[in-house]
């Protein structure tokens, strides 16, 4: 015992959890202990009474008729055996017998303040009537029954207390052992935890099993150590951040632009590194100053103050201000500056300072005064642009109102500038637009203006024109000017030019139209042969738009399936046996009907519809030669197809051409690709590789209109063409004229001397086909022969005519 209550208190020291544990289950448990007992005692005294009563109850059950019997029969001897053997029985201390009418019989005594229990019962006897004999009162002493009681409480306490205490002491244990030392090991963890340790987690001294990962002790385990988890992602995350501070301050500090960190009350705080470079201003010099300070300088004191003012309230209701302000260094020299001032915002969204950033524009500036010449005037020549002159013609009709004069309007283009371009390449182009701007201005008085819209083409603008004749005398000047040749890289050229003109206010009153006018002038000019200017007349409106109209026809014809393609034959001109045919495009429109190549495949070069447009021609060429080969079995029959510069140059070119023949099936072989004289004179890089790519592929290349330009025969010696086709105007003339005669011939001899074929166009009578058998002309085609046929008409040619399937 004197060792037990110092390990008492050991435990409440070392466990106050565990001895409160304990207390509560001492406490509790005697509580229940001796409610339980009380129940049991309060049991067994009500059963041991329930014995005596039925005892009694036994005794009346039993001696009542044989005491009424003795009684009756007054066998007082007999009566006193029977209440002697009554009062031998347990518990039952005293008998009275009262015996009518007046006198009684008494045996056994009752102690002094002895708790009984007494039971009566009438003695009555029965022969065929009842009569009362008596009452029998038996008295039980129940001093037994409080002894066995004492001695059962005794015994279920002692019991009781004995099964509490160690029942305690052993959940105690249990307790100890799967609860508080992992608590205390919880505790003892949670106390050392730090940042240093975060990476060793929380692990209990018990088996690592499911039912212990889910019970409480898991559970808190669990939680401590994703709270160690989250700690360590917090710690990450802060490292994170302060990486990301440390990055973004120096970020702030090594900024290429300015930087002022103001307080709520406009004081500077901070100022980076550029800051100090660009004004000369030490960080000590400025901080606590206002940023006014810095351009006070620059301006007056109070212009500087109020400037600061606008910006203060701007940026309260706005939020930001953005503006160019005109500064000082600390050596007295002024440069722009461009500043940007915006609060900075806590997350309640209050402002807690201002920042200024800010940035050296002088450079900048100077470099505006360019920036607007370049929007005004063209780089290439110096020339006013398109915007520039707009603005001046403007301004020309706004004058020539008021002086009641006219306006000139000249819309000049180069012809054939492309060609030069594509020729000679960029840099002479550009070398001719300074030459041909030089030479168009010079023809103009002060007053006037000469412009370049775009490309090659220049605007005039001549105000205060009395008539139209000043006009077209300024348009003269500028012809002869042109007539002269340029020298582009070493190279005599002569470009011409074609101008329109338009007068205000006799054509129109504003100047849109009055530039359609001259623009729809000049293309009449170029229709008259180039190298001459046409004044605008009603009659050129409806010709626009007659071309506005075919161009938008145009572009959904393809779709519409208004194209088609006629087939003339070409034969062997000493057998007439068909060798192929050409295929020529034709353009059958429900509202303008069938319109010939001649008017709309310039349109079509020109808005580049002709690229499709040509697609669309070699894939329907190839299906036919396919068609006709199998119709006539002729295997060596080819089809040839006309190609336009344009579609020639396109980078698709040669893979469109391709995909043709594949997804028909015609042998390369078997088709002739036609390419203009002019491609052939732009000697590029571009032109000799694509022919010769399409020159690998098999396909034959054939040179078209031979003679109608400027004939360069070496060219043929370069490039790998396979044929060459001769003009039609060559051979109209070639019986009457002996000089086409001798240049048919000299062009058969020199191509045959290169190894080409030679196809003759335009045969129409028989002494033509004579003529080209009799000099060896290889092939010929012609009205003769056949004129061009639709697809149907074709086939029914060829079915019919004997010399096509010889």
């Amino acid at each position: 015992m004197p060792e037990f209550m110092p390990r008492l208190r050991r435990i409440r020291t070392a466990s106050p959890l565990s001895f409160r544990l304990l207390a509560w289950i001492l406490l509790f448990s005697t509580a229940f202990t001796l409610l339980a007992a009380g129940v049991q005692i309060y049991s067994d005294y009500r059963k041991d009474l329930s014995l005596i009563e039925e005892r009694m109850e036994v005794i009346e059950s039993g001696y009542a008729s044989s005491l009424a019997r003795s009684l009756w029969a007054l066998d007082q001897k007999l009566l006193q055996t029977q209440m002697e053997g009554i009062l031998s029985l347990p518990d039952i201390i005293h008998l009275r017998l009262r015996i009518e009418p007046d006198s009684e019989l008494v045996m056994g005594e009752v102690p002094r303040h002895a708790d009984t229990l007494v039971h009566r019962f009438e003695l009555v006897q029965r022969d065929g009537n009842e009569f009362l004999l008596g009452e029998l009162e038996i008295t039980a002493n129940l001093e037994r029954v409080y002894g066995e009681l004492q001695r059962k409480v005794g015994v279920i306490l002692a019991t009781q207390f004995l099964t509490v205490f160690f029942v305690s002491v052993l959940i105690l244990w249990i307790f100890q052992h799967l609860v508080t030392r992992h608590l205390t090991a919880m505790a003892d963890y949670t106390k050392d935890l730090s940042l240093k340790n975060l990476s060793r987690p929380l692990v209990l001294d018990r088996p690592d099993s499911s039912a212990n990962g889910k019970d409480e002790l898991g559970m808190v385990t669990d939680a401590i150590n994703q709270m160690r988890e989250r700690l360590i992602d917090d710690v990450a995350r802060r490292e994170r951040d302060a990486a990301d501070i440390l990055k973004f301050s120096k970020a702030i500090d090594q900024s290429p632009s300015s930087v002022l960190i103001c307080d709520r009350q406009w004081r500077i705080e901070y100022a980076n590194r550029k800051f100090s470079q660009l004004t000369g201003h030490t960080t000590d010099d400025i901080i606590g100053k206002h940023p006014s300070h810095l351009i006070e300088n620059s301006m007056d004191i109070q212009d500087a103050r109020h400037l600061w003012q606008s910006i203060r309230l701007q940026v309260q209701r706005v939020g930001v201000w953005q503006g160019e302000v005109n500064s000082v260094r600390r050596n007295g020299e002024r440069y722009w500056e461009q500043l940007v001032v915006t609060p900075i915002r806590d997350n309640n969204g209050d402002t807690t300072g201002y920042l200024i950033l800010g940035e050296d524009i002088s450079i900048r500036k100077r470099y505006e005064q360019q920036l607007l010449r370049q929007a005004n005037y063209d780089i290439l020549t110096g020339l006013p642009n398109r915007m520039l002159a707009l603005d001046r013609l403007k301004l020309a009709l706004a004058q020539a109102r008021r002086d009641n004069s006219q306006v000139g309007v000249m819309f000049l283009d180069l012809d054939n500038f492309k060609h030069i371009n594509d020729t000679l390449g960029h840099d002479a182009g550009d070398t001719l637009l300074v030459e041909a701007a030089r030479r168009i201005s010079s023809c103009l008085r002060g007053t006037s203006t000469v412009a370049r819209l775009g490309g090659d083409e220049f605007l005039v603008i001549l105000p205060g024109l009395t008539g139209t004749e000043a006009s077209c005398q300024v348009a003269e000047r500028i012809l002869k000017t042109f007539a002269p040749a340029f020298m582009l890289n070493g190279q005599e050229v002569f470009v011409t030019t074609s101008i329109g003109i338009a007068i205000f206010p006799t054509d129109s009153d504003n100047s849109g139209t009055l530039l359609q006018h001259a623009d729809a002038a000049m293309y009449q000019a170029k229709h008259k042969g180039k190298s001459s200017y046409a004044q605008f007349t009603p009659e050129m409106t409806e010709v626009s738009h007659e071309r506005l109209q075919m161009e938008s026809h145009m572009r959904k014809a393809l779709e519409l399936g208004e194209f088609e393609l006629y087939y003339q034959p070409i034969v062997d001109t000493a057998s007439g046996s068909l060798i192929g045919a050409e295929a020529l495009l034709r353009w059958n429109n429900p509202a303008m009907g069938m319109v010939m190549p001649d008017r709309f495949i310039p349109l079509a070069e020109e808005t580049g519809l002709i690229i499709p447009i040509g697609e669309w021609v070699i894939e329907e060429a190839c299906k036919a030669a396919v068609a006709w080969r199998a119709m006539t079995g002729l295997e060596s029959l080819s089809i040839a197809v006309n190609v336009s510069p344009r579609q020639f140059r396109d980078p698709g070119f040669t893979d469109a051409v391709m995909r043709s023949l594949n997804a028909s099936g015609l042998p390369p072989e078997c088709l002739e690709l036609e390419i203009t004289e002019r491609l052939i004179l732009d000697n590029t890089i571009e032109t000799a590789d694509i022919l010769r790519q399409l020159d690998r592929t098999g396909i034959r290349l054939s040179v078209d209109d031979f003679g109608t330009g400027y004939s360069a025969l070496s060219y043929l010696k370069s490039y790998p063409f396979d044929t060459l086709k001769i003009d039609k105007s060559f051979i109209q003339d070639v019986l009457n004229e002996s000089g086409d005669a001798s240049l048919v011939r000299a062009i058969i001899n020199m191509a045959h001397s290169l190894g080409l074929k030679v196809i003759a166009e335009g045969v129409e009578e028989e002494g033509q086909t004579h003529f080209l058998k009799n000099e060896n002309c290889d092939y010929s085609q012609g009205y003769f022969y056949s004129r061009p046929m639709p697809e149907q008409d074709f086939i029914y040619w060829l079915e019919t005519n004997h010399r096509a399937n010889h």
